[in-house]
């Protein structure tokens, strides 16, 4: 995410996970202590008005941080993500919550919850369900896959071939499944989260970038800091359960409902013309620059503005600033752009790329 100061006169804490091994900082969009509510105002001028849905979905931070310790950006992207009916790609090694943390925002929001192992062998009926021999009475069903549920994690999903990774391609970009030629409309709301390890390559499948464009956000999940690992080992001692969520006293503190009315809110936010310019020359600035072999297409650009949109109502703002734009920049971007092979050997990055983008493009205020 982008350091610049959000809002203007106190510094900004970016969005995601710091580089992994670094100290993780608090990564809410408003700045202040660790233990305030998610996305807050903190009591700064001007912030937006408080609804019983926005209650709810900050009260998912405290309720979250029973099992889960640490892992605030994280969090917040997720819950933009749900906001605007986005997708969200996980990347980071074994071991750092990113599975427990998905599991725990599902009891806490009351969402169904499905879990698939990619594997080398899984076949895509396998996600989204097929046409079997109901032999009762001798004709044929649909079985629903566990694509049908509200929040479907994917866990490694690069460790599957693109023949099963396409299998995901309808039901992300058109929330529906089309089997034996009859198509059948997920449930509502439909979020998928995939994980993938960023350090082990052997017996993987990258995904293309027609499946990464589908994505909302790329969060880094990093390491914890000291202090949050030591709390970790805490819980374990005192007897905590990680697979057992219920029992470690999660309850769910939102509904569909509170979801539902949270997105009438994002969706309101008021969004000047001048600010669409802006989206609109960041993104075709990433098709410019030299660097790049690849830039962001419409429906990235498309992402940006929504996610932005999230970003100001969980900080409490009824209308949209450049502020917002570059706080989700790099999160909605990052797996948008093919940095040139040379480059990239030179040590180039997307986010390296996007840093560059953010400073030279002039933001409007």
């Amino acid at each position: 995410m982008s350091d610049t100061p959000y809002p203007p006169q106190v510094p900004q804490p970016p969005m995601g996970p710091p580089p992994m091994g670094q100290p993780q900082p608090p990564q809410y969009p408003a700045p202040g202590p660790v233990d305030a509510p998610l996305g807050a105002p903190l009591g700064a001028p001007g912030a937006g008005q408080t609804s019983s849905a926005r209650e709810a979905i900050m009260a998912l931070r405290d309720e979250i941080g029973k099992v889960v310790v640490g892992q605030e950006g994280t969090l917040s992207g997720l819950v933009a993500a749900l906001l605007v009916r986005g997708h969200v790609l996980l990347e980071g090694v074994p071991g750092v919550a990113k599975t427990l943390l998905v599991k725990t925002m599902a009891t806490a929001l009351d969402l169904e919850f499905k879990r698939v192992q990619f594997t080398p062998d899984l076949m895509p009926s396998d996600v989204t369900g097929q046409t079997i021999l109901d032999v009762n009475d001798g004709s044929f069903r649909f079985r629903e896959g566990p694509v049908f549920t509200n929040l479907l994690l994917a866990d490694e999903i690069n460790r599957t071939p693109p023949k099963t990774q396409a299998s995901l391609l309808e039901a992300m970009e058109e929330r529906q499944v089309s089997v034996e030629g009859q198509s059948r409309k997920l449930p509502d709301p439909f979020i998928v989260i995939a994980t993938q390890n960023p350090v082990e390559y052997e017996g993987t499948y990258p995904l293309p970038e027609a499946q990464l464009d589908r994505f909302m956000f790329k969060l880094l999940v990093g390491y914890p800091t000291f202090e949050q690992e030591a709390e970790v080992l805490a819980r374990h001692h005192r007897g905590l359960d990680p697979h057992n969520i219920v029992g470690a006293g999660v309850r769910p503190v939102a509904s569909v409902a509170d979801l539902d009315q949270a997105r009438l809110e994002v969706d309101a936010v008021h969004v000047e013309p001048v600010i669409i310019q802006y989206l609109v020359a960041l993104c075709r600035a990433t098709r410019e620059t030299p660097a790049v072999q690849l830039g962001v297409s419409p429906r990235g650009a498309a992402s940006l503005l929504h996610a932005a949109k999230a970003w100001a109502w969980l900080s409490g703002r009824a209308y949209l600033t450049a502020d917002e734009v570059k706080a989700v920049a790099k999160p909605v971007l990052r797996h948008r752009l093919l940095v040139r092979p040379e480059l990239e050997l030179e040590g180039t990055t997307p986010d390296g790329v996007l840093d560059s983008l953010l400073a030279s493009v002039p933001a409007p205020r």
